[in-house]
């Protein structure tokens, strides 16, 4: 069974990598093709956008053809998706690329969870489940460190390759979807969506395998052919909507709105960005992207040794409030800088004219972002300040940065071992299994809707409100989150997945 669940779990390798290794691709592309806030913003957040679709796609599609196909679709379509944008002639092409590969994050995101849970014994479904959480953890690593070493590769050629750096850096990506596509074809069907397709033994035998005789039968006992998952969407529909299922659909749309308003994929995302805002250079802040895909892995390995032993509201509580603790540190840390460019800072600028023309500003400090940019703005003339903007706000700051990348690992220990691995253990177990994918991928495409907008709308946030405004707003909402999980979500450890519906549904 570990074999099959890491297999089915490459699907979450790739969305973690494909996601993430444009963090490191924003800065040549914006430069290459002279990107504004927004394309930027654009550049980053389309991914999520199709995801979100491609999730309910995902949900009939895997109920109407199977479970291991709509993966072997999702494989097809990151290797597509990866080529594509290694080779895109200009901005739009890389738009569309990427958009592609959101069709097979969408999918597989919410595929492989529900294939893994309908597969896994009771007593290790957490724990198995979560292996989707952490291959995604690994894509995200893998992603940074694929960025950093592709980086310091070319930081020796000539600036203007006839194969740049950044587009290694989104092809080599097709490797990993090469191979789960050829690993799809060893794992079997989903045995649960076999038996309501009518073809008991076979499912009997696959589940056997994995969950033992006695379990494999009970479980199988429960499931009628004839129930609506097997039949048309409109039941589906009907079912998903019934009263009695609301409790529980409140609590899975609740927690997938606040394991991305809580900020995560923009730290992930553009982790090198928020590092060059403290003072790093391009290649310091490419390492710390590195780190912090590190303690991502570190603490979801954690998640996945005690889910099952703690159960899932335990590590919620725990991990919002440590991402309440992070943000508010974050927020303050950037609340306490300011800027000033002094006659040493200034004296590391090459360019001459450029000095001259920030003469008048040295040694003045000034109280925020805002009030530097617009000193900038009148010093310098605006093609010159569009090129070196982002390189003097890097230089000009002066804050503490140890706090800075203290909060930011904070947070993703935190995220990595509550939100990250739990969201999607939930999903896959709370739902009866008629409705299941539907559910899952009506879930899922709340959760990729708002994640589509936080990293759309963070670059513009941090331009107009600042860091620390924008970091003190995510940790608002970790706040919020953490008194309603105290509230509202239910303990789902151990109990086998047939048994849950009598109990966490009520009567209409």
């Amino acid at each position: 069974m570990l074999r099959i669940a890491f297999i089915v779990a490459l699907g979450g390798f790739l969305m973690g990598f494909d996601a993430s290794v444009i963090s490191g691709v924003l800065g040549p592309v914006g430069d290459r093709f002279e990107l504004t806030e927004f394309e930027q913003g654009w550049l980053v957040a389309c991914l999520a956008l199709t995801s979100s679709f491609a999730m309910l796609g995902a949900g009939v599609f895997s109920d109407a053809f199977g479970r291991r196909r709509t993966l072997q679709l999702a494989a097809a379509l990151y290797l597509v998706s990866a080529l594509a944008s290694a080779l895109a002639p200009g901005y739009s092409a890389l738009v569309l690329a990427r958009m592609l590969g959101g069709l097979g994050v969408g999918a597989a995101l919410i595929v492989a969870p529900l294939y893994i849970a309908e597969l896994a014994p009771a007593k290790d479904r957490g724990r198995l489940v979560s292996i989707n959480q952490l291959n995604i953890v690994i894509g995200i690593s893998a992603a940074f460190f694929s960025n950093y070493v592709i980086a310091q590769v070319f930081a020796d050629l000539s600036e203007a390759p006839l194969f740049p750096a950044w587009r290694w850096m989104l092809g080599i990506e097709a490797l990993p979807a090469l191979a789960y596509l050829l690993g799809l074809g060893a794992v079997p069907e989903s045995p649960r969506w076999l038996k309501l397709r009518g073809e008991g033994e076979k499912a009997f035998a696959i589940l056997a395998a994995t969950a033992g005789e006695t379990e494999a039968r009970a479980a199988l006992e429960r499931i009628a052919p004839s129930e609506p998952a097997a039949g048309a969407l409109q039941g589906m529909l009907r079912r998903l909507l019934d009263p009695a299922l609301r409790p529980i659909l409140a609590v899975a749309l609740g927690v997938a709105v606040l394991q991305q308003i809580t900020g995560i994929n923009a730290v992930f995302f553009y982790a090198p960005m928020i590092f060059e805002k403290a003072g790093a250079g391009v290649n310091s802040a490419l390492l710390q992207a590195v780190l912090i895909g590190v303690v991502n892995l570190l603490f979801t390995l954690v998640a996945l040794r005690t889910i099952d032993r703690l159960g899932r509201r335990p590590l919620l509580l725990l991990g919002l409030g440590g991402i309440t603790l992070a943000m508010a540190l974050l927020s303050f840390a950037f609340d306490q800088a300011f800027y000033s460019l002094s006659t040493a800072a200034l004296a590391t600028l090459d360019d001459a004219s450029l000095r001259a023309s920030l003469a008048g500003l040295g040694e003045q400090r000034f109280a925020d972002e805002a009030v530097f940019r617009g000193a900038l703005a009148q010093a310098l003339a605006p093609e010159v300040l569009a090129q070196s903007e982002s390189a003097l706000l890097s230089l000009a700051i002066q804050i503490d940065a140890v706090t800075v990348l203290a909060a930011i690992m904070l947070f993703v220990a935190s995220f990595a071992l509550s939100l990250g691995p739990v969201m999607w253990v939930l999903f896959s177990e709370l739902f009866p299994l008629p409705v299941r994918a539907l559910a899952a991928a009506t879930a899922g495409l709340v959760n990729s809707l708002v994640s589509f907008l936080v990293q759309l709308l963070f670059p513009w946030a941090l331009a107009a409100l600042g860091p620390s405004q924008t970091f003190g707003l995510f940790g608002a909402f970790a706040l919020l989150g953490l008194l309603w999980v105290g509230r509202a979500v239910p303990e789902t450890r151990g109990r086998p997945l047939e048994a849950m519906e009598g109990t966490l549904t009520r009567s209409p």
